[in-house]
């Protein structure tokens, strides 16, 4: 039977990876699994305010459908949340979603047409080129200076009359960068002086390590500008599915977004009503988890990070939050492309890493992903075998 060209040419390279697995599992051989970005897999568990919250929503029999725009409750504590960084917006600018890749998902069909251009960071989140393929358009990288900052040169000579849009992951997946305020102003500057969107990512906004986080709200004016966030990593709630949209208030240039991505929400019903009474209670509740855990990551980026740097052919930035570090590794002839490095890193080892052209074929090439969620004891020997295997394909 016929399946559509838009659906088979999908890709999602950090679970995609995980076909190899499969078979390698079959040897009976242990997996040290370095590809998904899910704290909840690495013994940081959902707070426990959080977990009594669904619990309670259960018991009391709060099953039923929640509005299709989202659960009030929660969508007031998002506008406390947003509007403390910075952002303005009322109630009626915010979607509750299933995740940020739906919100994503919905943003991207509302505003993509078949020969248009979206503009994302290289390297970027697999989801946002995947999407922006699916509706027909054509994503189109540009370049960041290693320190996380947009090459604003670039980014304008690649705007024409087919962009759309112009993304922005802050901090970055898969480098772990984050824009600074300068960076961001000057992609708001750029989109609005060519009449585009500003789609931006911060769903790893509280996980900083050197300094402090500017939200683009502080510099988004009037601008068009979507926000997108969550509660996945920060608030430890992976499973659960509950994201969330935000449309700048101030922007009168989203008003026909407005009303038609409440479309897309509709006709797919709405989020889980207990998830999301749980949502508005982690925004509300205690916070000290987050600071607990941005500890514990600091320590082990800072090693994850020295060791890379002390392993011939390799080279690695201090990442600045999230809790991914992206290598580059010296090629050198020995493996064809970063996908073959990584196949036989892992096939070598049973460490399951990603390659980096799966987050942009540009910027992302050469490059390989690493999660340094687990424990040191973990993470000391994942880089000793990478060590090892280095060393080995050296001779």
């Amino acid at each position: 039977m016929k399946v559509s060209e838009r659906t088979s040419g999908v890709e999602y390279v950090i679970r995609d990876i995980i076909s190899y697995a499969r078979k390698y599992e079959d040897t009976g051989k242990p997996i040290t699994y370095l590809n998904i970005g899910d704290p909840v897999r690495y013994g940081f568990n959902t707070p426990p305010h959080i977990k009594q919250a669904l619990i309670a929503a259960v018991t009391n029999d709060q099953n039923y459908y929640a509005e299709s725009e989202g659960a009030p409750e929660l969508r007031e504590a998002i506008v406390e949340k947003e509007s403390q960084k910075g952002f303005s917006l009322c109630e009626g600018d915010v979607l509750v979603t299933n995740g940020v890749s739906e919100g994503l998902d919905m943003i991207l069909a509302s505003i993509v047409d078949p020969g248009t251009e979206v503009l994302m960071p290289g390297p970027h989140y697999p989801p946002y080129a995947s999407y922006t393929k699916f509706y027909g358009g054509r994503p189109i990288e540009f370049k960041l200076y290693p320190d996380g900052r947009p090459d604003v040169e670039d980014v304008a000579s690649k705007i024409n009359s087919k962009s759309r849009a112009i993304c922005i992951i802050s901090p970055n997946n898969p480098t772990g960068e984050v824009f600074d305020r300068k960076g961001l102003q000057q992609i708001v500057d750029l989109a609005s002086e060519h009449n585009l969107y500003v789609i931006c990512d911060e769903i790893y906004d509280n996980i900083i390590f050197d300094e402090q986080f500017t939200g683009i709200g502080r510099v988004a004016r009037d601008a068009p500008v979507i926000l997108l966030n969550g509660f996945s990593k920060a608030y430890l709630m992976t499973g659960w599915r509950c994201g969330y949209l935000c449309l700048n208030a101030r922007s009168r240039k989203l008003d026909s977004l407005r009303e038609n991505v409440a479309k897309l929400a509709r006709v797919r019903i709405s989020s889980n009503l207990p998830v999301q009474l749980a949502a508005a209670q982690a925004l509300r509740g205690p916070q000290d988890h987050i600071q607990d855990m941005v500890h514990k990551l600091r320590k082990r980026r800072d090693y994850v990070v020295k060791r890379l740097n002390a392993i011939d052919g390799v080279f690695c930035n201090l990442p600045r939050g999230a809790f991914y570090v992206f290598p580059k590794v010296d090629l050198h002839g020995r493996w064809r492309d970063d996908n073959e490095f990584v196949l036989n890193y892992f096939h070598s080892t049973g460490v399951l890493t990603v390659p980096g052209s799966g987050f942009g074929k540009k910027f992302g090439a050469g490059h390989f992903r690493i999660v340094y969620l687990p424990q040191i004891s973990i993470l000391e020997e994942a880089m000793n075998k990478l060590e090892t295997f280095m060393s080995k394909s050296c001779k």
